[in-house]
């Protein structure tokens, strides 16, 4: 990817050295940027199955929403820049900016405000609107402090353990999250959520498939015009995302952690559907091409 002039978000609140909880921490722990407020894997076994694109971990280990909060805490570092040293952290700053300079055009069009969400770098264990996760759950977001929280360490198991290496694989994933912060904005989550309260559990899996397929549908729309804007996608970077697409499937991790498949227990979407949402919204450029409720998925 070409990200060297690309802006760096501020929207970075960085917990890492700070015991993953709330209040002031140690070492690199450091808040940078505002706090934003308001308002997936723990086991293995829920790893395979929930992965980590979850919308929100109370959807998958039962917790709770709330209010949100952070922390701030003296640092030397420059405000609203990760370390120089940092480049993983730098390079998560870099696509969040890009995901932000796509997204609030998108939300002018239709008449809307487009609120930016904070990225939460965390190490081992985090506190959040939702609950606590650890870095087992992999990157989530959680709506009740609309936050998107991520182990950097989580880029070494997807090229290692998930076979999808790449500096793009990397960005889909956080793209994929602030998707779902867009379905907050949007009111597509709650609409969700208050379904998968009142049907069974089975059809309850399956909204969750069609809001984790809009969400790679969401990470390709941002592709696509951050690509026409701003040129940053390089050869190979569209088969990374792909690939990592392909990699995250509920079919080929069942199959890998289990052995077989149930289709029933699927929350997230089988391989060739999420290539598929994700080429949609690559291809279109245009979140109304992302209308996976009414996909007869």
């Amino acid at each position: 990817m070409r990200l060297g002039r690309s802006r760096r978000s501020s929207n970075i609140e960085d917990r890492r050295g700070s015991g993953g909880g709330f209040g002031v921490g140690t070492g690199r722990g450091m808040r940078v940027g505002k706090v934003a407020g308001g308002g997936g894997i723990g086991v293995i076994i829920i790893a395979l199955i929930a992965m980590f694109f979850g919308i929100d971990p109370g959807l998958i280990l039962g917790l709770g929403g709330g209010g949100g909060g952070g922390f701030v805490q003296q640092t030397q570092e420059p405000a609203g820049t990760p370390s120089a040293q940092d480049g993983r952290a730098d390079f998560v700053a870099a696509v969040l900016g890009e995901t932000e300079d796509v997204w609030k055009p998108v939300f002018r069009e239709r008449g809307l405000e487009y609120r930016e969400p904070t990225l939460v770098l965390f190490e081992g264990q985090v506190a959040s609107a939702c609950g606590m996760a650890s870095s087992a759950a992999g990157p989530f977001y959680c709506p009740g402090d609309q936050k998107v929280y991520i182990d950097l360490s989580f880029f070494d198991d997807l090229k290692s353990r998930f076979g999808a290496p790449g500096d793009f694989a990397q960005a889909y994933v956080v793209a994929h999250e602030v998707g779902h912060h867009v379905q907050t904005l949007l009111g597509i989550s709650k609409q969700v959520q208050d379904i998968r309260g009142r049907v069974s559990k089975a059809e309850g899996n399956r909204y969750s498939v069609m809001l984790e397929l809009q969400a790679d549908c969401f990470s390709g729309v941002w592709a696509r015009r951050a690509h026409e804007e701003r040129q940053i996608l390089e050869k190979g970077d569209v088969r990374e995302g792909l690939n990592a697409a392909a990699a995250i499937g509920d079919d080929r991790l069942q199959k890998q952690s289990r052995g077989y498949v149930v289709p029933d227990s699927f929350t997230h979407g089988s391989s060739d559907q999420r290539v598929e949402w994700f080429e949609t919204g690559l291809q279109s450029g245009d979140i109304e091409s992302c209308d996976t409720f009414n996909a007869g998925i």
